[in-house]
């Protein structure tokens, strides 16, 4: 499905449920909705939608990229899908735009899910620089830096395969947007209850950040999952998924 926006098409799947609440799932860098292929049929009393940022899988192409519009972007579709409670989960860049969104409005929102991200995201030089550079060997470089060594070899080409379609240009912008990002001064604000879950052997976005948020949000809970990476809801998708559940049907 498409929302519209001017002349730009957004594109979004749903999942319904029935009720008038929903959790959003937002993609990180050089990614698209299909990262939550597998969070996609949860089954809680919540639409879950998933949608392709601008410039990113099925959306519009957009001339410049920014923070701004992606959260601008994300509330043009909350508006438009008009539900009472919204839960926002974000990966890695996702968890920059989700926590971007509370700061702005933060009435809206319900509970927030981050996966794999930080309340500040350097990027290595190096990643930025290839993405410049040499463009296969990011993508050649991907598997180890992303992926946990006990991750299958068919779940890292799918999504390289994947990432590969977004291009050099749009996932370079993605990880300056990271590399700026910087809120750690206004986690403590937090106040609604977060989920945060990240890969014992996430590398991008390592454990100390997630245990960032832990110390600094009174109404949170921490979940370490062991053999995996950055990528951990592909890596680990029945562990993230009976996580999700268990916060959505016991904390919200």
């Amino acid at each position: 499905m498409y929302l519209k926006i001017e002349d730009k098409r957004i594109y979004y799947n749903i999942q319904k449920s029935g009720s008038n609440r929903a959790i959003i799932f937002v993609h990180g860098s050089g990614g698209d909705s299909n990262t939550w292929k597998n969070q996609a049929k949860l089954d809680i009393e919540y639409d879950v939608i998933s949608f392709d940022l601008p410039s990113h899988g099925k959306s519009s192409k957009y001339l410049e990229l920014s923070l701004d519009l992606y959260v601008e972007v994300l509330n043009h579709l909350i508006h438009f899908l008009n539900y009472e409670e919204v839960v926002l989960c974000g990966h890695s860049l996702g968890g920059a735009i989700v926590q971007s969104y509370y700061y702005l409005y933060p009435k809206r929102v319900k509970a927030l899910i981050l996966i794999g991200t930080g309340s500040r995201l350097r990027v290595s030089p190096v990643i930025l620089d290839s993405l410049k550079s040499n463009y296969h060997e990011y993508l050649k470089a991907l598997p180890s830096v992303e992926f946990s060594k006990s991750t299958s070899v068919d779940i890292i080409n799918d999504y390289v395969k994947e990432t590969s379609t977004v291009g050099a240009n749009v996932t370079f912008k993605d990880f300056s947007i990271c590399d700026a990002f910087d809120t750690m001064e206004k986690t403590t604000s937090i106040n609604i209850p977060c989920l945060i879950i990240v890969g014992k052997g996430d590398k991008l976005t390592p454990i100390k950040y997630s245990e960032f948020f832990h110390n600094k949000i009174e109404n949170s809970d921490l979940h370490i999952i062991d053999d995996a990476g950055h990528m951990v809801m592909l890596e680990k998708p029945v562990e993230v998924n009976n996580t999700l559940k268990s916060f959505i049907t016991n904390r919200l």
